[in-house]
């Protein structure tokens, strides 16, 4: 599925910058913000066009230490699929809202645990295809595929062919929800689109999710809110007992939900859990 013209076997970029009009003839909008364009900014990338800066800056002027944010985030990721495949044997993993590839990826951090992990990234974002193309290559006895969908249409995205010849659903599936349920409106029900995915996994899978919240400092998260509307981009933050209604029936790995920040640190445990503004947490079907 794209969009135009059929997308290029791999980024038209090379390393210094990515022009607009080079993605423009395959169709790609260049003149409104994506989040994963928004976030790849943030992290450092250089997939990303001026709309997405000009919304990264803005949400940067409502809260300073976003960057640092993105990236806590990011180590959360990392963790938990450490743990997935090291405490409960997974070796196949399911990543919807996977974003443009910022190494380690999923599959690369699965393989440092376990060579021969199978990865189905999902995303939305024709830019996200083309990269995955050229960059997510797994290593010899693994399998790496990416599939351009969308994570509102569950029933569509587990009768893809992509997923049904990478994944066995019969066995224990990592479902990978990292920062992607920001981007669905509660009138989108997204608590239900998730039980959807949730149902469709056997037993002894898991659930590793993440999301921003307005828990920890209800008025710049507002600012956020109010920043993303207005460049005519879906970001809604969900406090402690919204987020835990994504796990339902599912059973909390310690230490439950928590800051993403607190979520089995490597090291000290940190002096401000909260300073990064998200929940996080892993779940397993029993």
């Amino acid at each position: 599925m794209t969009t135009g013209q059929e997308l290029p076997h791999r980024a038209p970029q090379d390393e210094d910058a990515v022009e607009p009009s080079e993605w423009e003839r395959y169709g790609v909008d260049t003149s409104t913000p994506h989040s994963a364009r928004v976030y790849d900014h943030w992290l450092g990338g250089k997939t990303n066009f001026p709309p997405d800066r000009a919304m990264a800056e803005a949400i940067e002027e409502a809260v300073p230490s976003v960057r640092e944010m993105a990236k806590a985030n990011r180590a959360f990721q990392g963790r938990a699929v450490r743990h997935l495949a090291r405490e409960h044997g997974i070796r196949q993993f399911l990543d919807l809202g996977t974003g443009i590839p910022t190494s380690p990826n999923t599959h690369e951090i699965a393989e440092s645990v376990s060579p021969g992990t199978r990865v189905v990234y999902v995303d939305n974002d024709p830019i996200v295809l083309a990269h995955a193309r050229a960059l997510m290559v797994s290593t010899p006895g693994s399998r790496t595929t990416y599939i351009h969908a969308d994570l509102r249409e569950p029933e569509k995205l587990f009768a893809d062919p992509a997923l049904t010849s990478t994944l066995d659903l019969t066995r224990p599936v990592g479902l990978l929800m990292i920062a992607v349920l920001m981007l669905i409106a509660d009138e989108d029900d997204p608590w239900g689109r998730v039980a959807a995915l949730r149902d469709a996994l056997p037993a002894g899978s898991c659930l590793a999710l993440t999301t921003p919240t307005q828990d920890f400092d209800p008025e710049a998260v507002g600012r956020v809110a109010a920043a993303a509307r207005a460049g005519g981009m879906t970001l809604v933050p969900r406090g402690h007992d919204e987020v835990l209604r994504f796990f339902d029936g599912w059973e909390l790995v310690e230490p439950g939900l928590t800051p993403v920040l607190a979520w089995r640190p490597d090291g000290e445990p940190p002096a401000d859990p909260r300073a990064a503004y998200y929940w996080g947490g892993v779940a397993i079907k029993r």
